[in-house]
């Protein structure tokens, strides 16, 4: 008989799911934003600013990048809990990682919401 001891916090498909989600959330907001600049095709600071004037742009770009902070929290993650085998250690880590994850996100916040 097997004895198997389960430890961690199980993450497994649900973050797999999540994470394919927000590179196909990326993509096509990658795709989008390729469109808008073939058809705005900005060359000055206005036209740029133009771009980002309408809410549905701030807002999908937005998007955009929480799926970034987030897809990199759960790789990053999955590195910590892989490589790192001191709890300690892995446990600062991962609170340094989300700090500066949760930093970005106000810092984006604060430029798409300022222009």
């Amino acid at each position: 008989m097997v004895n198997r001891i389960l430890v961690g916090a199980h993450y497994g498909l649900k973050d797999w799911i999540i994470q394919r989600a927000t590179a196909v959330l990326m993509a096509v907001y990658t795709v989008l934003f390729l469109v808008v600049l073939a058809i705005v095709r900005p060359d000055s600071f206005e036209a740029w600013r133009s771009i980002f004037a309408h809410g549905f742009m701030k807002f999908a770009t937005f998007l955009f990048l929480l799926s970034l902070f987030y897809h990199a929290w759960i790789g990053v993650r999955d590195i910590w809990m892989d490589y790192i085998k001191s709890g300690g250690l892995r446990l600062l880590l991962m609170i340094a990682t989300v700090a500066v994850l949760v930093g970005y996100a106000g810092w984006a916040t604060q430029i798409l919401w300022r222009m």
